[in-house]
């Protein structure tokens, strides 16, 4: 198998465990926006803001949200007409499968064909075709990044124990804003004076 189909296996896995929940029926392991606490800071996880959601084998899938590349999609894939009319740039979504372009799109809607439901009203895209039809129809709602974060089993929970992540509900207008430049240290402030609250 290899790494792609591997990591599409994984994925479609967790759709089947982590369908759209009925409306009376709450995620029991929701979706997460992990904030870098600023103990972080000089690591190269320092100043991230990721979303994440979790496998069915005790590990987590995610993307930072905030690491513009200098590239854009029609830069990398200049003989894709559709990817030329995209002026938004690629993200780095994490070290992993830096090959692979994924997307982020939000619908207001249950998961298409070739989709896995991220958090409400957002999915995420794996499959070439799917990607390649969400660039010609939908770029307006999406964020396309290289690279994933994927945590293996309880390493994310072990962060959390560890203090490391301020956590939040992942909320589709934040992850895909075009404006990230401030957005860590937003989100900072907002999450320590939350938690001065409690």
């Amino acid at each position: 198998m290899t790494d792609r189909s591997f990591l599409l296996a994984l994925i479609v896995a967790a759709a089947a465990i982590f369908p759209a929940p009925a409306a009376a029926t709450p995620d029991i392991d929701p979706p997460m926006l992990l904030v870098a606490k600023p103990k972080l800071s000089g690591s190269a996880w320092g100043t991230t803001v990721l979303i994440a959601k979790p496998l069915p084998n005790g590990g987590h899938i995610g993307f930072i949200v905030n690491k513009p590349t200098q590239m854009s999609l029609g830069e990398a894939f200049p003989e894709h007409a559709p990817s030329k009319k995209v002026v938004d740039l690629l993200f780095l979504g994490g070290p992993a499968d830096l090959n692979i372009v994924f997307a982020l799109v939000e619908r207001h809607s249950v998961a298409a064909d070739g989709t896995l439901e991220m958090a409400h009203d957002l999915f995420l895209a794996t499959e070439a075709r799917t990607v390649d039809h969400i660039i010609e129809t939908e770029s307006d709602h999406a964020r396309f990044f290289v690279g994933v974060v994927i945590w293996r089993p309880g390493e994310l929970d072990q962060e959390l124990r560890r203090d490391l992540w301020f956590v939040d509900e992942p909320d589709p207008k934040l992850v895909l804003s075009k404006k990230t430049e401030g957005l860590w240290e937003e989100l900072v402030r907002r999450s320590e004076a939350k938690a001065g609250m409690i």
